[in-house]
C-alpha cells in the first residue's frame, strides 16, 4: 500500500518561527534611536548671564570666608530677614 501526502507544506512549521524571530531581531537592529531637542531647549540649557554673575558672587563670598576677611552688617542682614519672613 503507498500513503501519498495531500495538501501538506513542506514546510518545517518550528523552522518558519525561527525565521520570523530572527527576522524581527535583524528589524531590530536596524532601528535607531533618535534625539531632536526643541530650540526652546536649548535656550534654556545656555547658561544665563545672572547664572554665571551669581557663581563669582558666590566664590568671591567663599574666598573671603575662608580668608576671614567677610564682614556683615548685623542691622541689614536682621531687616532683611524681617521683611522676608513677612511675606
Amino acid at each position: 500500500m503507498k500513503i501519498n501526502k495531500i495538501n501538506l507544506p513542506a514546510i518545517n512549521p518550528y523552522k518558519a518561527n525561527q525565521l520570523k524571530t530572527e527576522h524581527a531581531q535583524q528589524k531590530a537592529k536596524l532601528q535607531t534611536d533618535k534625539l531632536e531637542i526643541s530650540p526652546a531647549a536649548k535656550k534654556l540649557s545656555e547658561t544665563s548671564t545672572f547664572t554665571t554673575q551669581r557663581n563669582e558672587r558666590v566664590q568671591q563670598l567663599k574666598a573671603d570666608v575662608k580668608a576671614g576677611t567677610y564682614e556683615m552688617d548685623a542691622d541689614k542682614l536682621a531687616s532683611d530677614l524681617i521683611d522676608y519672613f513677612k511675606l
